[in-house]
């Protein structure tokens, strides 16, 4: 039976299109189901940003990543990856068009939210530093590929602790919004056993898409001159990050803004950790197929949240566009990843 990367370039491209819609489509519903069940656990929305949505909504991009790179394409496999990180962080800026009152960085400050983002900067370093040393591995496993999982494990546990004791607070104004909302537990509730199956239900759909994705790049890769680090930088990753992107402007429409910012933030710091699954299905290092673009493609990421977290430490009310320098930035940087990857 021909597999999806065996099919025409007209039929390859349209499974590609209709698994991106099924991953939108089940993101879309991620969104609201995660609020509920932070206010369930009083986990408060960045931490649920950072386990149940940035974990949920990565799993279509985790599943391309590795079967990509069990396959034999761990430039595809990197550049999803990467990839994902910079069209995620620019999503911050597109939701921040549909979030009227101020900028979004402005209304969504909190010291977990800062927390998150300089997690993700010390986890994508460390493939950085991988690729520019010596391969070495134990038993065909980068050393990096366990520290990456262990240290965002511990930087989850350090996010808890600051939600829980924070040593200083943002200052609050008339545009902030309270992290923590109040569960609903009325007669029309839904339960939790309801809640965690329509969760697993739509996280399940994306990862089946997410690997219609992997497949269908392959086939494009082989059927067009596209590079595997074009269509896994570009095209994969866009699609695999638009649960990112319907999650944050349908979490800006509600008001929850912080659900908004660590569902990308903690998706992205999610989303370093494809790279260790990818290495342990690659032969060899992965992190020694890593070229010169997507090096530059982890580095721009890196610009991008600093600048994010710049305009969190900031707070400008309005900007151009009412979006703020940091959205503006963001979004420039990206176009600019982008065009590099084709230069």
């Amino acid at each position: 039976m021909p597999g999806i990367a065996d099919l025409s370039l007209a039929a390859t491209i349209g499974v590609f299109v209709a698994s991106a819609a099924a991953i939108a489509f089940a993101g879309a519903r991620l969104s609201g189901v995660a609020d509920k069940l932070a206010d369930r656990t009083g986990m408060g929305e960045v931490m649920a940003g950072a386990l149940f949505v940035g974990a949920a909504t990565s799993l279509p991009g985790a599943i391309t990543s590795v079967t990509t790179a069990a396959q034999g394409a761990p430039q595809l496999a990197i550049g999803n990856a990467l990839g994902g990180l910079t069209a995620q962080t620019a999503f911050v800026a597109v939701a921040d068009l549909f979030y009227r009152r101020a900028n979004l960085e402005h209304a969504a400050a909190s010291a977990s939210g800062l927390a998150q983002g300089i997690l993700l900067v010390a986890l994508l370093s460390m493939p950085l530093i991988a690729a520019a040393q010596p391969p070495v591995t134990i038993w065909g496993i980068h050393p990096v590929s366990i520290l990456i999982p262990v240290a965002y494990g511990f930087g989850l546990r350090l996010l808890s602790q600051i939600r829980a004791e924070p040593m200083w607070e943002p200052v609050q104004t008339d545009e902030t919004r309270e992290a923590l909302s109040a569960p609903d537990t009325g007669d029309g509730a839904a339960s939790d056993r309801s809640l965690w199956l329509r969760f697993l239900l739509h996280a399940g759909i994306t990862a089946a898409a997410g690997w219609a994705i992997g497949e269908a790049s392959l086939g494009i890769v082989d059927k067009t001159p596209l590079s595997e680090s074009a269509v896994g930088t570009v095209f994969s990753a866009v699609a695999n990050s638009l649960p990112e992107l319907v999650t944050a402007i349908a979490a800006v429409r509600i008001g929850a803004v912080s659900l908004a910012v660590g569902d990308v933030i903690g998706g992205n710091a999610f989303e370093v950790m494809f790279l260790s699954a990818a290495d342990m299905v690659h032969d060899g290092s992965i992190y020694q197929a890593m070229t010169a673009e997507h090096r530059t493609t982890g580095l721009i990421a890196m610009l991008m949240t600093a600048v994010l977290l710049l305009g969190m430490v900031r707070r400008e009310k309005s900007g151009f566009g009412n979006i703020g320098f940091e959205s503006t930035l963001v979004l420039v940087l990206y176009a600019g990843s982008v065009v590099l990857i084709f230069l």
